[in-house]
């Protein structure tokens, strides 16, 4: 074993043995035994009363309705900030997730509990709905929707309404939400969503004004491929487009092969009729030096200081890449340990695995959401820099710190998934 290779060792070593110092409380003795109450005299049965102790319950918003049952606690969202929730909720509607992430962002958004301060708005609602058939969970947005008011005076809400009802291939309903919505009626969705209403209407020459103030608006190739397809009756429309609820809808309306082509996760989700399975691991393309931590995942078992053991010696062998992924599973191991003595601390920092890319400033405001035990914040703040790191997760810097703050609000599975999903993607 080289010098580097021992310096890790001991670093592991010194933290099992610290732990094995700590000492159990003394037993508490033993209570000196009561006198005997004195006889107490007759006295005659006061009236019977019952007390009545009245609860004010906190008035239901975006978050209390559950799309399905997640396991997450009705504290999730204790503490947490609903400018970082308007903020990100967009993001996760919108851009593509690793598989750890958007399972995360379901389970989380999917979760029936009190939310933020302040988020009865139903714009909120609506974003949340959104985000829900984004990641493909159509079910869990279905039951949001179900039951929130305010569809047509909130053009999130309606969005999100006629987005799942076209998925439910319900066209009359999704032609309904945008008939009675009173609020942003000319933005460009509902203009493109009145002209297929017209068009399955039986109304063709209103659906070619329509059609042509859409795309005035904002020129969509694909749509117009497809709408003019539709509107002529007749033509090669072209290949069909699942890019979403309308695209859907539109496509199945001219008989084109839906088979061959690319469904985003809510219209996936729409044709297979089932919810998002979890994320799975084929661990057989795992480098062999870090299977140790690898199988203890997969297991559902506790990091140990034999596991972290075992990889300190990769982490300190002398060839670059063997060292590079040894420290990347050291630091993914240490991550969902225990408190780090300062042993562990010292020999950590020295480390040359590069820093992440997410902001200072959202690092900072993790770690304080991990350290408050904030379950809601931790998962919104780290599903940001999944938002912004695209399909192929974060970074080893931002994924060290977001295995850590989940780790530490109690969001287990989802800490072990992300790790996971970066060691298997260690080279």
């Amino acid at each position: 074993m080289s010098r580097r290779t021992g310096f890790l060792a001991l670093m592991i070593l010194a933290g099992a043995a610290s732990a094995a110092m700590a000492q159990e409380p003394p037993p508490a003795a033993n209570p000196p035994a009561e006198a005997p109450p004195p006889a107490a005299a007759p006295i005659a049965p006061a009236p019977a009363t019952t007390s009545v102790q009245v609860e004010t319950l906190a008035a239901p918003d975006a978050f209390t309705t559950p799309g399905r049952d997640t396991g997450l606690p009705a504290t999730l969202w204790r503490g947490a900030s609903l400018t970082t929730v308007k903020a990100v909720l967009p993001l996760i509607a919108a851009r593509p997730l690793s598989p750890a992430a958007a399972a995360l962002a379901r389970r989380v958004l999917a979760t029936g509990a009190q939310g933020p301060k302040g988020a009865d708005d139903p714009a909120v609602t609506g974003a949340r709905a959104v985000a829900l058939l984004g990641l493909g969970d159509a079910k869990a947005a279905g039951a949001v929707l179900a039951r929130a008011p305010g569809v047509d005076r909130t053009p999130e809400l309606a969005h999100a309404a006629a987005e799942s009802a076209l998925l439910a291939s319900d066209d009359a309903r999704a032609c309904a939400v945008e008939k009675t919505l009173t609020a942003g009626r000319d933005d460009v969705y509902w203009l493109r969503l009145r002209t297929y209403c017209q068009a399955i209407g039986g109304h063709p020459d209103q659906a070619q004004l329509t059609f042509d103030l859409a795309q005035a608006q904002a020129k969509d190739p694909v749509f117009a491929r497809l709408m003019t397809a539709k509107l002529a009756g007749a033509g090669n429309p072209g290949a069909a487009s699942l890019r979403n609820g309308l695209d859907y809808a539109l496509s199945h309306s001219l008989g084109l092969d839906l088979t061959a082509a690319k469904a985003s996760p809510a219209v996936a989700a729409a044709l297979s009729g089932g919810v998002p399975a979890e994320p799975t691991f084929d661990t057989s393309t795992a480098a062999p030096d870090v299977m140790p931590l690898v199988e203890a995942l997969m297991r559902g078992q506790a990091v140990s200081d034999a596991v972290l053991q075992a990889l300190a010696e990769p982490a300190g062998s002398a060839e670059p890449r063997t060292r590079a992924r040894g420290q990347a599973a050291l630091l993914l191991g240490l991550a969902l340990s225990g408190p780090l003595t300062a042993e562990t601390r010292a020999q950590i920092a020295v480390l040359a695995t590069p820093e992440g890319k997410g902001p200072l400033g959202r690092d900072l405001a993790l770690e304080s959401a991990g350290e408050g035990k904030l379950m809601g914040e931790a998962a919104m703040l780290a599903l940001w820099t999944c938002a912004e790191a695209g399909a192929a997760g974060p970074v080893l810097g931002d994924r060290v710190r977001i295995v850590r703050a989940l780790h530490l609000v109690g969001l287990e599975v989802d800490a072990r998934a992300f790790a996971l999903e970066g060691l298997l993607a260690l080279k």
